[in-house]
């Protein structure tokens, strides 16, 4: 049941669910069609490098500015604009005939993806308050998590239902559907935009400086430098536009004005180990999938029918765990995501003991049990974890909090996606039917149940920690007109 007594904030918890479901699957659903995507257009690697890539970089650049301009100015515009440019590019993306306007129209419909999430996060803050506001938090999480899962079997079932050539741009489309309801539901059911102050300024070279670090430090993991040259350059780069953030950050705090990134997230220690914990996670989910899905495809032959049945038990499983997931965090509170990343860590090292000892015929059917154990796992953890996260986030910095946990998340997939399928590939380079494949995937989930140590790690710190005082409930002046909860009163 969603939360909170009052139907129009139950309305607008239904129209975030949906935009957060409308962009990520739009991401997921792609991976499983490269193949035939790439075949199709005749794209290099590094055209499909940028192409999936390129999404997500462009959604983290958009984030942190799309929560800042919704913190100053409200929400339901840019919610719309977003929603639009997304549909539209969607569309251009799905019809064009060369690898450059299917980069372009990737990198504009993830910047629109990164303003719409910016914008639901914010208004979920905005709308909710209390106990309703982590579990409307943790529905939105479930939603992308469950969209997310979806994707590779929709993509995988669509390519061989309608050939290769029709099958990827189908995926493409898949979204559009969704994107127009999305819409339509938006510009009735969205609270209007809240007044604001006139002193209130974007801080627009803290927002140049950085999307700057940010794109710094995800390119060279989508396009690999050269050499150790090249790579420290970039290293140097970022650290000095970091530093230079962070002087102008404090300059503004010490004149008085308003800071980009609100002075209570960066002490929050429960705010900053838990976007880590979120990182890690995050990072090592999305990459242990892609090396799953060239492994079934590239290293055991499969057909994308047969890879999409695989990973089926994984939707699955995060499905049933996420609604069952609050039921556990009533009992045992913020260990849940303990439990989560233990049930992770399981199912990655269960991955690469079967992948190095189940025969080959066998060997589909036992990966999808580990799928089922891993959605599981990742049902028990996203949702939880970002709630406790977005709790410690004040309610004039809504928008930012949400921006800066997802940016840093897209951060660590870039990363990971780029470092972990290098291990497997270099370790995989036999002929489908050779062992070392199989050695390859066992190698990356190891490096993938390491990350999710590193993130059980933290999750623990955090625990640890003293709690943080929450935040103030946003007075009219802030939280606008919208509807709000009767949980919070």
């Amino acid at each position: 049941m969603l939360p909170g007594e009052d139907r129009a904030a139950r309305r607008v918890l239904l129209v975030c669910m949906a935009a957060g479901a409308t962009t990520l699957l739009d991401q997921a659903v792609l991976n499983i069609a490269i193949p035939s995507m790439r075949q199709s257009l005749g794209a290099t690697g590094a055209d499909v490098q940028w192409i999936v890539a390129g999404y997500s970089l462009a959604f983290g650049l958009a984030l942190v500015p799309g929560g800042s301009l919704g913190d100053l100015h409200g929400r339901k515009r840019l919610f719309i604009a977003g929603v639009a440019v997304f549909l539209l590019a969607g569309v251009t993306a799905a019809t064009g005939g060369e690898p450059g306007t299917l980069i372009g129209a990737r990198l504009v419909q993830g910047a629109a993806a990164g303003l719409v999430n910016s914008q639901v996060i914010g208004t979920i803050q905005d709308v909710f308050h209390g106990p309703a506001r982590g579990r409307a938090l943790g529905l939105y999480a479930v939603t992308g998590g469950v969209a997310t899962a979806l994707g590779p079997p929709l993509g995988g079932a669509l390519v061989a239902g309608l050939g290769p050539e029709a099958g990827w741009r189908c995926c493409l489309l898949l979204s559009t559907p969704c994107a127009v309801l999305t819409l339509t539901l938006a510009a009735r059911r969205l609270p209007p935009p809240r007044r604001t102050s006139r002193n209130s300024r974007l801080d627009v070279l803290g927002l140049g400086l950085l999307c700057g670090c940010t794109l710094t430090l995800m390119v060279p993991f989508i396009r690999t430098p050269d050499g150790g040259g090249e790579a420290l350059l970039w290293g140097t780069a970022v650290g000095a536009l970091a530093a230079v953030f962070a002087v102008h950050q404090r300059l503004r705090i010490r004149r008085g004005r308003q800071p980009l990134v609100h002075p209570a997230l960066t002490s929050s220690k429960p705010y900053m180990l838990g976007t880590a914990v979120a990182m890690a996670q995050f990072g090592s989910s999305l990459a242990a999938f892609l090396v799953l899905t060239v492994f079934l495809q590239s290293g055991l032959g499969l057909s994308a029918l047969l890879t999409a049945a695989v990973t089926l038990p994984g939707a699955v499983g995060m499905g049933i765990s996420s609604a069952l997931a609050w039921r556990l965090v009533r009992r045992i509170g913020p260990r849940t995501v303990t439990v989560g990343l233990t049930l992770g860590i399981g199912a990655a090292l269960t991955g690469a003991t079967v992948a190095l000892c189940v025969p080959t015929e066998a060997l589909p059917m036992a990966l999808a049990g580990t799928q089922l154990m891993s959605g599981t796992a990742g049902g028990l953890t996203v949702s939880p974890n970002q709630t406790q996260v977005l709790q410690h986030a004040p309610a004039e910095a809504a928008g930012v909090g949400g921006g800066v946990l997802q940016m840093a998340q897209r951060i660590a997939a870039a990363v990971c996606l780029s470092a972990v399928p290098a291990v497997y590939l270099h370790a995989a380079s036999g002929p489908p039917g050779d062992g070392q494949p199989r050695t390859g995937y066992a190698l990356a989930s190891c490096v993938c149940a390491g990350l999710l140590a590193l993130a059980l790690l933290l999750s623990l710190r955090r625990g640890t920690a003293p709690p943080s005082r929450p935040p103030a409930p946003a007075s009219a002046h802030h939280a606008g007109a919208g509807p709000r909860s009767k949980e919070s009163t």
